[in-house]
């Protein structure tokens, strides 16, 4: 039996297209690598970035690299708080999984200070 879960990211990456397409496809690679999923899997992506991203949309920039070709996904600007880390990209990916699966979120590339307690569940 399949379970609708709500899988999160989050990666830092320098305001560059490349570096931006680089960090947003690792990433989502790791998600999906460590939560035993595919594309297949997924119902949506939202993506949110800190202001000081803006060389290219993460959706676009997963898509630039072969990946999430037929996705629904969506990027908004993140909230802005004082001492937010900087050069940040989040993701909310929306999947089925097993119903007793357990869910393996993803912060990499200095953002693990984020969520140092699920950074530890890789």
């Amino acid at each position: 039996m399949k379970k609708l879960f709500a899988l999160r990211g989050a990666t830092q990456c320098v305001n560059s297209e490349d570096d931006i397409v680089r960090q947003v496809s690792a990433m989502y690679d790791d998600i999906l690598s460590r939560n035993d999923i595919t594309e297949v899997d997924i119902v949506s992506l939202q993506f949110s970035v800190t202001a000081d991203i803006d060389a290219v949309n993460p959706a676009s920039a997963l898509r630039r690299s072969g990946r999430a070709a037929n996705l629904a996904m969506f990027a908004a600007q993140e909230a802005a708080s004082q001492g937010s880390l900087p050069r940040t990209i989040r993701c909310l990916v929306h999947c089925y999984m097993d119903a007793a699966a357990t869910p393996r979120h993803v912060y990499r590339n200095g953002a693990e200070v984020l969520r140092p307690d699920r950074a530890r569940n890789l």
